[in-house]
């Protein structure tokens, strides 16, 4: 199991994401705009580079949801690589079986 507060601090970084995504989408749009001044371009990379670090998408780490764990996950099922095969050899994920040839 997972840290409590690494669990939290994952989801305070998903709810910044959320509330800066506009605002990030319509700066992004400006900088790589063929139509924007190099003034309005450098503007906008301040601007950018103002706004919270956690505010970028590509710092949401992807963790298990039972228990929270950042590495081995699958992207599918949410869960990861342990947790996945427990709860598939009990045959709690709907469609999973276990192969055999």
């Amino acid at each position: 199991m997972a840290k409590t507060s690494k669990i939290n601090k994952n989801e305070m970084r998903k709810a910044l994401v959320t509330k800066y995504a506009e605002r990030r989408l319509a700066l992004k749009k400006t900088i790589r705009s063929a139509k924007s001044t190099p003034e309005e371009r450098v503007l906008a990379q301040a601007k950018l580079a103002a706004l919270p670090r956690d505010a970028n998408p590509v710092r949401v780490v992807n963790r298990c949801m039972v228990t929270g764990r950042p590495r081995g996950n699958l992207r599918q099922f949410q869960l990861s690589r342990i947790t996945f095969r427990e709860k598939a050899l009990k045959g709690e994920l709907t469609g999973v079986v276990k192969a055999s040839w």
